[in-house]
């Protein structure tokens, strides 16, 4: 995996980052998107979703904060952004949660092809269509082999990239899969942790649009390994710290500091 090069090509092109997202960690998903180099621009009214997505290097589509008009202005910016073949991050925050989310996202789906869906695992079950509990899953019964390729078989069937975050990262384009070991589990403490990390992938795949699946890789990598590197510093000081520690240290992210901490595995 040439990281020197995906890392480059975002200081080279400074990717412009279309976001609609949602309002609780909007101004976190901005921060990180600055901070690894891109430019962020959160629009979301129906008027210029279309024409934002037009001049955008990539498009994150977040329903954490979920109403039928910003539906409605994804679906609008998703289809230019496949018309003009910009990358499409899909962030399905809640899927499962209830029966307007999993239609909604189902309508996404149907509408608009995603570059990379970005979820935890009982969001990309619920996607998938598998029934499971929203706060969290149960992965006992299953065995490692058998997620792998669950995770590979709803890549193919979604014509995308899957990246599913938790204790163990699993990227897959449908015929490899990789496995990051980095992170922390008290990211999960912090609001927007799975946000920043779709929006790191946003600008990741917005300068790297010939290589998606590595892109990812790269971003979750960073994320990982910012989030262990924040905690490791600031772990006595408290949660509000280690949130913004997190941003600094993917401000300072570098291929030395990747390839000194990034713990991964391709399968």
């Amino acid at each position: 995996m040439n990281i020197k090069k995906i890392l480059e090509n975002i200081n080279k092109t400074k990717p412009l980052v279309h976001h609609i997202t949602n309002y609780v960690t909007v101004n976190d998903c901005a921060n990180v998107t600055l901070a690894i180099g891109g430019s962020p621009v959160m629009a979301d009214a129906i008027d210029e979703a279309s024409q934002m997505a037009s001049i955008a290097s990539s498009l994150v589509l977040n329903i954490g904060t979920l109403n039928a008009d910003k539906i409605n202005s994804m679906i609008k910016a998703g289809k230019k952004a496949n018309s003009l073949d910009i990358p499409v991050v899909f962030d399905p925050v809640g899927c499962g949660a209830t029966a307007f989310r999993n239609e909604m996202s189902e309508l996404l789906i149907k509408n608009v092809n995603m570059s990379v869906i970005r979820g935890n695992l009982s969001e990309i079950l619920a996607l998938s269509g598998k029934s499971v509990v929203t706060k969290g899953v149960d992965s006992s019964d299953i065995s490692i082999k058998n997620l792998n390729e669950y995770l590979k078989n709803i890549a193919e069937k979604f014509k995308t990239v899957i990246a599913v975050t938790g204790k163990v990262d699993r990227i897959t384009d449908g015929k490899k899969i990789v496995e990051i070991y980095n992170g922390c589990k008290e990211m999960s403490n912090i609001t927007g942790s799975g946000c920043m990390c779709s929006s790191l992938i946003g600008t990741f795949v917005g300068a790297n649009k010939d290589n998606i699946f590595e892109a990812t890789v790269a971003a979750i990598l960073t994320m990982g390994i910012a989030g262990e590197n924040a905690w490791d510093k600031y772990k006595y000081e408290g949660l509000g710290h280690f949130h913004m520690g997190i941003i600094d240290e993917i401000s300072k992210i570098t291929l030395e500091i990747i390839e000194l901490n990034g713990n991964w595995n391709e399968k």
